[in-house]
């Protein structure tokens, strides 16, 4: 669902990154760095993407040989809310509004899994986008404001499944917040019997991903998931098994319906053959190696 501007890779001119601070963020820039990229981060110290100005700051920052990263959201941790929602479409319309005036080279906007509902078949890019809450719908609209902004062959949209990382600041169910209570209270304690299935990513691998993204000055839809699932329970287990000793697994029981989540990554295949995310099991063990010694409380 990609097409390739760039037939061989090609360093852009400059990288924008909104959102430098996250989980994002930080591992993309550090990787333009290490190509020799001219990569500059904004913050939400640099621009309040809410404020009344925030267009204009941003249209005097933008060149238009830039390729803008578009990552800054308020996300569910924040609140699922129509304050929140509507903070976000917000900041969606301040970076519309500026790279459609400066007409940026390339963008690209991370969205979320969360735009498909959930269900029993496997999601690929074909799939209708049927967001059953808040912060799904969110998203959808946001993709839709970039789509109105910016030139069909200069926007990206990459939909990114849950994301692992030892600096998480968000606390999201499933490993990031199960190696928090481990580390704290020597057990992970689940929701239901753990049987729902979701997929999880490495958010290198997912910077390694908007690197070739933009190298290639891709365009279109593609999703950022590695086409395994696992469910919770097998989750906590593998995050259970990094500590010494092993943390403690036990079921809270109840829990609401059982969802799963699949992918067919078929596309990210055709688009980048040689590019794969790491296995859960690899990412778990690295994730815990860099999280330790921190106070994640």
């Amino acid at each position: 669902m990609l097409a390739h501007q760039n037939a061989h890779p090609e360093k852009p001119a400059r990288v924008v990154v909104l959102g430098a601070g996250g989980v994002l963020g930080k591992p993309l820039l550090a990787r333009l760095k290490a190509d020799g990229v001219v990569a500059l981060g904004v913050g939400s110290a640099d621009i309040d993407l809410q404020a009344a100005d925030a267009s204009d700051k941003l249209q005097r920052l933008l060149k238009a040989d830039d390729a803008v990263v578009f990552l800054s959201a308020l996300t569910p941790d924040k609140g699922r809310d129509v304050a929140t929602l509507m903070k976000n479409l917000r900041m969606a319309e301040a970076v519309a509004s500026a790279v459609s005036s400066v007409k940026c080279r390339h963008v690209i906007y991370m969205s979320s899994d969360a735009v498909y509902p959930f269900g029993n078949g496997t999601v690929d890019e074909t799939t209708p986008a049927d967001p059953l809450d808040l912060y799904g719908v969110m998203h959808k609209a946001r993709e839709v404001i970039m789509m109105s902004a910016v030139q069909a062959d200069a926007l990206a949209i990459l939909r990114c499944t849950l994301v692992c990382a030892a600096d998480d600041t968000h606390n999201s169910y499933g490993p990031n917040r199960f190696r928090r209570q481990a580390a704290r209270d020597g057990k992970i304690t689940l929701g239901g019997e753990g049987k729902e299935t979701r997929d999880h990513v490495f958010a290198d691998d997912v910077a390694e991903l908007i690197r070739l993204v933009l190298m290639h000055r891709s365009a279109g839809l593609l999703n950022a998931v590695s086409g395994r699932s696992h469910s919770f329970a097998e989750v906590a287990r593998l995050v259970a098994a990094t500590f010494v000793p092993p943390a403690e697994v036990s079921f809270s029981g109840g829990g609401g319906a059982v969802t799963h989540r699949h992918f067919d990554v078929t596309a990210l295949h055709q688009a980048f053959p040689n590019f794969h995310f790491q296995s859960l099991e690899a990412v778990v063990a690295e994730v815990h190696r860099r999280g330790e010694g921190r106070s994640d409380g």
